[in-house]
């Protein structure tokens, strides 16, 4: 068994925005307290309630505000990227985390290609799921990614 290549400081950003918003829908703590705990508090912690010293931090700050900031708007460009038969509440609260925050970078994070983000997230689904929850993050955010962003994503197949 091959073991995966240690992720980028951005990797560790996005899965620490991941888990910080997989905490804020638990509704205890507002997004700015919860960031404040990852970076003051939980960088360094080993395991999944941290963040690694060296994540980007700027693009974790961005992911979870605007993930929260734009929670409305992108539950509803998920919910239309899903299948007939699902909807929202049906979701996984850790799935619906990390389609929160690839959304999130596919509709306002436009220096960011849309492939990048898909394979980003489809790999912190690999870290939390064996099953089929990668192929359905993949395949949700690759239809969010050609209705939001097609041109681009036509360009760089």
């Amino acid at each position: 068994m091959s073991e995966r290549p240690a992720p980028s400081r951005r990797q560790a950003a996005r899965l620490a925005a991941v888990q910080a918003l997989y905490q804020w829908q638990e509704g205890q703590d507002a997004p700015a307290d919860i960031i404040e705990q990852f970076l003051k508090v939980r960088t360094g912690e080993a395991g999944e309630g941290g963040m690694r010293r060296d994540a980007d931090r700027p693009l974790f700050k961005d992911v979870v505000e605007g993930a929260a900031g734009h929670k409305e708007e992108l539950q509803q460009t998920v919910s239309s990227a899903l299948a007939k038969d699902w909807n929202w509440s049906r979701v996984d609260r850790l799935v619906r985390a990390i389609l929160l925050a690839g959304a999130y970078e596919l509709v306002h994070r436009r220096d960011v290609p849309p492939r990048v983000v898909i394979n980003e997230y489809v790999e912190i689904a690999h870290a939390f799921y064996d099953q089929g929850e990668p192929n359905f993050v993949n395949s949700v955010l690759d239809r969010i990614a050609r209705e939001v962003r097609g041109d681009e994503l036509n360009r760089q197949s």
